[in-house]
């Protein structure tokens, strides 16, 4: 770091607390002198949360933090508990610690915690449900997370994250979607309300179809809302991709020829700017015809 409070050095008191084996809870004596202070702690001496819900972490991101680290320092400090192996299994901060070794950084500011796992975990999964920079599906899986590994009913987890609890079943919901989908959410290709309106059609193959229609054609979640009621309601039976607006100067041509070669010519164009011009005719007279202005 650029610059260490004193109050975040490792006195030899505080040392000594921490190498002490007998405080791992935080009804231990001593525990209070401990938990809640600024430390510097070793990197290397970190070990990763296991139970880190977050799985992504964008590269460029992180080499932007680490720049900012070098100049700045870390200004807001991990947290970490103690173990018995004399290292700190980390709670919350991943990013922060991994943009700290990108800048090359030997020690990192740390507060001090002492838990059991289950309660490693919960603060983990809290935490992170917290952070805006989570996508929904992540969100999702730090719910299934809490119910999967520390029991809690939904009641309890929305006790415990300040969400409602309808809250919590959307973002449940979203794990019922096709796998695609899912990585389509995560990657932003589509938003979380396009992902609760599909959830309301059950076959995953009619899924897909509509998460490539919305892609596709750039639909709204409303207009996704809508296309779903239809086929739930048996309005609409499959799903057509939208018309494709030909360019306006490649509009203004086919109205030209229009004049010249009849109204039933169609001139259809792909996104790479490839096309072909149709013309029909109804007889060979027509097709005379259409030797004669062609010539």
């Amino acid at each position: 770091m650029a610059k260490t409070n004193k109050k975040q050095r490792l006195g030899r008191g505080l040392s000594a607390l921490l190498n002490n084996d007998s405080i791992q809870s935080a009804k231990d004596d001593g525990a209070k002198e401990v938990v809640g202070n600024i430390i510097e702690i070793p990197v290397d001496a970190i070990i990763a949360n296991p139970h880190q819900p977050r799985t992504q972490f964008d590269e460029n991101a992180l080499n932007e933090l680490a720049n900012s680290i070098k100049q700045l320092g870390v200004i807001q400090p991990i947290t970490v508990r103690k173990n018995k192996a004399g290292k700190f299994d980390l709670i919350s901060g991943e990013r922060r610690l991994r943009a700290a070794k990108l800048a090359g950084l030997e020690n990192i500011p740390a507060y001090v915690r002492l838990a059991n796992d289950r309660e490693m975990l919960e603060m983990a999964l809290v935490e992170n449900i917290q952070r805006e920079d989570l996508d929904a599906i992540e969100i999702a899986l730090s719910f299934q997370a809490m119910i999967d590994q520390l029991n809690l009913t939904q009641e309890q987890m929305s006790e415990r994250v300040g969400k409602k609890r309808s809250t919590i079943t959307n973002y449940l919901r979203l794990l019922k979607l096709d796998p695609i989908i899912q990585t389509g959410i995560r990657d932003g290709f589509i938003s979380m309300g396009h992902g609760r309106a599909l959830i309301n059609i059950e076959d995953p193959k009619i899924q897909l179809e509509f998460y490539e229609k919305i892609i596709k054609d750039h639909l709204s979640v409303r207009q996704t809302e809508d296309l779903v009621k239809k086929f739930r309601e048996g309005k609409i039976l499959e799903i057509k991709p939208k018309k494709k607006e030909l360019p306006e100067d490649v509009k203004s041509f086919e109205n030209q020829l229009k004049e010249k070669f009849g109204k039933k010519l169609k001139i259809s164009m792909n996104d790479n700017g490839k096309g072909k011009i149709t013309i029909p005719f109804n007889s060979l007279n027509d097709l005379e015809q259409l030797k004669n202005l062609l010539q």
